[in-house]
């Protein structure tokens, strides 16, 4: 599986045979993160079923995955840059296919949470991987557009098939169900990669900093679990304490790379304008989307009364919009430019997540559709723009280190945005007025309240949904309003920050 990178000419590159077969062996892996990013929320009432967490554990199980792999991506990325980015990713993938059995035939919480750490760790090994192989794959700056809308289309097609997929599953089999749909995925892609993927690595890569791979995995896990933590159960000692090791951890990361002949992470990345500009532009957009994205499922099941599946097909707009946006995405920046693109895309999410400000408990389906449609078309123009400005603003050697910055930028503001939006939506929400006799748990979220009234007098039940389902809706559509002013200020910066910059990596 491994090799030596051999310097060739950009032509010979872009006459490479069978890239765009190699191609969709990385698509698959794309596929495979996502897909498994989605479906555990689905199985989430039966996992607490079946192996009884206690509160804390089913908030381990939901959030380890992504603790561990925001730590990781940028120490994968860079073990990829120096022992062979396809060696990483078929490793990886191996690993994901074997760990989501363990997922599937986990018999205890402490085993489930231990399962899902370990496939944080495999995870992380293949979006970085995959994003640098396209880097070495496609030299030519047009392929090379193309190719990364392919991939972020299907980043987006799998985030929605997921859930549809993940529903009709959970309707007719067990949970673990969910986690061995990975097998058939795992096993095509380290087939077909071994034969079609070339190798590539940094020729000159220099020793892996083991002080630094610690350090960035303290730093990112102890400032994403502050973050949680805090919107969970506002600021207390632990929080304020893991926010600071988070902290004192990336700084003494940053201060490292400086220093180090051959770094984990080249810092002088970040004075190229156009990388740190696609980077923030990233964070800030998952940041204003993801919180509200996260609760316009709990909408669409608990305030309208769809099913999981009905809920997965409703959201369908936007991947549809995303996948058609991604695949034209490269064609459109040239055309217009870099810039206008990104802050295009990134102001017609922002409006669309201010149209969501006016939804009810009964608003119809053709604004939700109209909506979701706009921001997937919007995040399919600026992701896809953005993730091929990362790859173009670095030397080839060091793709693996620049996609695992972009990564990061993702988990980080996912954190960021449920946490953010999360504490807004539940602020509002606890303080909703209920009826006599209305328990506790009934205020902590609105799957508690609907569980509550399962059990309280019809009459009772009725005035507690209703104004339960109001209070959960006022705070949804404050937070739309706030992830609007996010994204629609991301747009005005991002127009700033891109400005002169091309998708052939020169500004």
């Amino acid at each position: 599986m491994t090799g030596t990178l051999q310097p060739v000419t950009p032509d010979e590159a872009v006459k490479r045979p069978g890239r765009w077969l190699a191609l969709s062996v990385l698509v698959f892996a794309v596929l495979l993160v996502a897909v498994d990013a989605t479906v555990l929320g689905l199985a989430t009432p039966y996992i607490s079923e079946d192996l009884e967490p206690s509160g804390t554990q089913l908030l381990w199980i939901g959030d380890v995955y992504s603790f561990v792999i925001a730590g990781l991506l940028v120490s994968m990325g860079s073990l990829g840059d120096r022992i062979g980015r396809k060696r990483v990713l078929l490793v990886g993938a191996t690993a994901f296919g074997a760990i989501s059995v363990l997922n599937a035939y986990a018999t205890t919480p402490e085993m489930m949470i231990a399962a899902r750490a370990l496939l944080g760790v495999a995870g992380a090994t293949l979006m970085p991987a995959t994003l640098a192989l396209i880097r070495n794959l496609f030299h030519d700056p047009r392929e090379r557009s193309l190719a990364v809308g392919i991939w972020g289309a299907t980043a987006s097609a799998g985030t929605a098939v997921g859930p549809i997929v993940g529903g009709f599953l959970l309707e007719h089999f067990w949970w673990g169900s969910v986690f061995l749909i990975n097998l058939p995925v795992m096993a095509v892609l380290v087939v077909v990669g071994i034969r079609t993927l070339p190798e590539s690595r940094n020729p000159d890569p220099g020793p892996w900093d083991l002080a630094g791979v610690a350090l960035s995995l303290v730093g990112v896990i102890a400032v994403v679990y502050a973050v949680k933590e805090a919107a969970a159960h506002g600021l207390t000692r632990v929080t304020a304490g893991a926010a600071l090791l988070g902290a004192a951890a990336l700084y003494g990361f940053v201060r490292r790379q400086l220093t180090l002949p051959v770094p984990l992470l080249d810092m002088r990345l970040f004075r190229n304008r156009g990388f740190s500009g696609a980077v923030l532009a990233d964070l800030l957009t998952v940041l204003g989307l993801s919180g509200l994205v996260f609760f316009l499922s709990q909408y669409l099941q608990l305030v309208q009364g769809r099913s999981p599946l009905e809920a997965g097909l409703a959201e369908l707009p936007a991947a549809v919009g995303a996948v058609v946006a991604g695949l034209l995405a490269g064609h459109a920046a040239r055309r217009f430019s870099v810039r206008a693109v990104v802050s295009g895309g990134l102001a017609a999410i922002g409006l669309a997540l201010a149209a969501l400000t006016v939804i009810d408990e009964s608003t119809g389906y053709p604004l939700l559709g109209a909506s979701l449609l706009v921001v997937g078309v919007g995040a399919g123009l600026s992701f896809t723009v953005t993730a091929d400005v990362i790859l173009s603003s670095v030397p080839k050697e060091e793709a693996g280190s620049a996609s695992a910055v972009s990564e990061t930028a993702y988990e980080l503001g996912a954190a960021l945005g449920i946490a953010v939006l999360g504490s807004i939506v539940t602020g509002v929400y606890r303080g909703f007025p209920s009826p006599p006799g209305t328990p506790a748990g009934a205020h902590e979220s609105l799957g508690g309240a609907v569980e509550a009234a399962s059990g309280l007098p019809a009459a009772t039940a009725r005035e507690l949904l209703a104004s339960a389902r109001g209070a959960f809706v006022d705070g949804l559509t404050i937070a739309a309003g706030v992830g609007a002013a996010v994204l629609l200020a991301t747009a005005a910066a991002a127009w700033f920050m891109l400005r002169g910059q091309r998708l052939d990596g020169r500004p």
